[in-house]
């Protein structure tokens, strides 16, 4: 079985995709609500459960004290899934983090010189400064203090399992 989870906040937005297996553990943690299951089985030899297909967080956690991580789909969150040279907006996919000022000239890869690009565009621009390969930032790249809930389809699920709908916002 290779279904996959929509873990939903305590304020039932999603927040991420995981695997069945982290939902079981999670629900046998006590750390999750079970809302929506898959008709597949899951069985112990002590016990049969049906694979969960929806789940929401118990208790939020204590982001806003640690910050918001680093990380490639946050970035994209950031930035609206959309290239920040040309302004088209694509799914994860197909977008690519670039370094506004690029490594080869001493730039760090932190949230205040990422930001998302496309393909043609990161590759237009190489490993030169905007300004240098005469292109413009559609916004200047810094640290978010929240991120709002990306929308499952943009993060790369293309088809959403028919038992996330009503609970996935249209992208």
């Amino acid at each position: 079985m290779t279904a996959q989870t929509l873990l939903l906040t305590p304020w039932m937005v999603p927040h991420q995709v995981i695997s069945w297996q982290t939902a079981v553990t999670l629900s046998f943690l006590g750390k999750v609500e079970v809302l929506e299951t898959y008709d597949d089985e899951i069985r112990s030899p002590t016990m049969t459960i049906r694979a969960p297909a929806v789940v929401r967080l118990k208790r939020h956690g204590n982001s806003h004290k640690r910050g918001i991580k680093f990380s490639r789909t946050n970035v994209f969150v950031r930035d609206d899934f959309r290239c920040q040279y040309c302004g088209v907006q694509k799914d994860a996919g197909e977008l690519t983090y670039d370094h506004v000022l690029p490594r080869v000239q001493g730039g760090r890869t932190v949230w205040e010189n990422i930001v998302a690009s496309c393909q043609s565009c990161n590759a237009k621009k190489r490993g030169r400064t905007p300004e240098q390969a005469g292109m413009k930032l559609l916004k200047k790249p810094e640290k978010p203090r929240w991120l709002p809930a990306a929308p499952v389809v943009r993060l790369g699920a293309r088809r959403i399992p028919e038992i996330w709908v009503h609970y996935c916002p249209a992208s």
